[in-house]
């Protein structure tokens, strides 16, 4: 019997019969620990099992399960566990390909209900298993549906990008803290230290001390050392002037020359390689997302990137599997939620229990939409206009992006524009 993943919870407890079997696995790194129960949360074996993350761990688990199922005469099955990590993945797949059902129970669910079979804060292993598996029968679980190729392919590589687009950010961070402390003067010069003179300056001429004594033409010739084309011209003459300027009267370090020059071609050969791993990521990611009709499908909507498109089909997984904007919303963690109690009247605010990647990324694509999309650009500016927020307008319309999205997909449509919708047709 397969399990829908928007069930409500009455519907997902009618689906338990005393005829199964609800098995609650507390997951770690090297093994894992299981409790047995009835289709009621009552425990029906001795003890709990410990199995170790390992393909025979796996096969002992299993056996465990159908005795203790002909021991008790129950045909039906129902696995739980906790999405820990990264820890879970291989048991969950590898159940699935024995024909068991596996549901997901969230770690906070568990957290609050291990003090409703004993009333004791105590936390162990065991107790966990317990609790896991008494909240699946109760029916507060999700269910795992793994997400098609394309689609994991899609997630995988998105968690590479978001991977080396920290790392660039962090040592981008560790840079500008490098020029604060033995070149202060540089940002004077160069706003932007990422752009190519900036880059091949401090390449060549990372300290002041390494500017002193040069002319213009030197400066220049050090540029195209490092690579730089057009590294003359007037703009270029009038920079490498500045730049010398600057450094014969710079306040920087100047205690450990030698220290700070290898720390900062370090930092920069660093920082090089990342941009280098992001960009071959995104042709990664534009040669998968232009193979998907579903990706080509969105793509109508002008102003969503393909990193954005990548992002929701990686982290949402298939829309069609969606009924309803509000799911996507839940997902990424946008829903509201309020704290309300007799007269008091708590605020409103986003729950974030959801996919964090997904709940930035349908924050940024409505940020670009809002730019480039004449229909939301012109929401955004009722909204404002009517005395919201430009923060709150922003939230509401990646409400209105969502239920367009799920839409569009039910329907199998392309984006219209409402200004095209609202003029009549010749």
């Amino acid at each position: 019997m397969k399990f829908n993943r928007n069930a409500t919870i009455n519907q997902r407890i009618d689906r338990i019969t005393p005829h199964h079997a609800v098995v609650g696995v507390d997951i770690a790194k090297d093994s894992h620990v299981a409790q047995l129960t009835d289709f009621r949360g009552r425990s029906l074996t001795s003890r709990h099992l410990s199995f170790p993350n390992s393909r025979e761990g796996f096969k002992r688990f299993l056996r465990w399960i159908q005795e203790a199922q002909a021991k008790h005469g129950l045909s039906s099955l129902l696995v739980g566990m906790e999405p820990t990590g990264h820890y879970w993945f291989n048991l969950a797949n590898w159940l699935l390909e024995q024909s068991v059902d596996v549901v997901l129970v969230n770690p906070v669910t568990t957290h609050r209900n291990k003090e409703n079979r004993d009333n004791s804060p105590s936390k162990n292993d065991p107790k966990d298993a317990l609790t896991i598996a008494d909240v699946v029968s109760r029916g507060f679980y999700t269910d795992y549906l793994p997400r098609g190729t394309a689609f994991e392919r899609i997630k995988t590589i998105m968690s590479d990008h978001e991977f080396w687009s920290k790392d660039a950010t962090r040592l981008g961070n560790r840079i500008v803290r490098w020029i604060d402390l033995y070149f202060p003067e540089f940002r004077l010069v160069f706003k932007d230290w990422t752009v190519p003179r900036a880059l091949a300056t401090l390449g060549a001429f990372a300290l002041p001390g390494d500017l002193q004594g040069l002319t213009v033409e030197q400066v220049i010739a050090g540029w195209k050392e490092q690579g730089m084309k057009r590294a003359s011209g007037v703009s270029g003459r009038a920079k490498a002037l500045e730049l010398l300027s600057l450094a014969a009267r710079s306040i920087g370090d100047k205690r450990v020359p030698e220290e700070a020059r290898r720390d900062i071609k370090r930092l920069l050969d660093a920082y090089k390689q990342s941009l280098q791993r992001l960009d071959e990521i995104q042709r990664e990611i534009e040669a998968l997302v232009g193979d998907m009709p579903l990706a080509q499908q969105l793509q109508s909507i002008r102003g969503l990137g393909t990193i954005t498109l990548a992002a929701l089909l990686g982290c949402a997984g298939d829309l069609r599997l969606y009924s309803h904007g509000r799911q996507l919303l839940r997902r990424a963690g946008l829903n509201l939620a309020e704290c309300t109690s007799g007269k008091f009247k708590g605020q409103i605010k986003l729950s974030k229990r959801g996919d964090s990647m997904l709940r930035k990324y349908l924050f940024l694509g409505v940020l670009n939409l809002v730019r480039y999309n004449e229909d939301f650009k012109r929401w955004h500016e009722h909204n404002v206009a009517k005395g919201m927020k430009k923060q709150a307008s922003i939230f509401k319309l990646i409400g209105k992006w969502a239920r367009i999205t799920i839409g569009m997909v039910q329907r199998g449509e392309e984006y219209r524009s409402a200004h095209e919708a609202a003029i009549p047709a010749a």
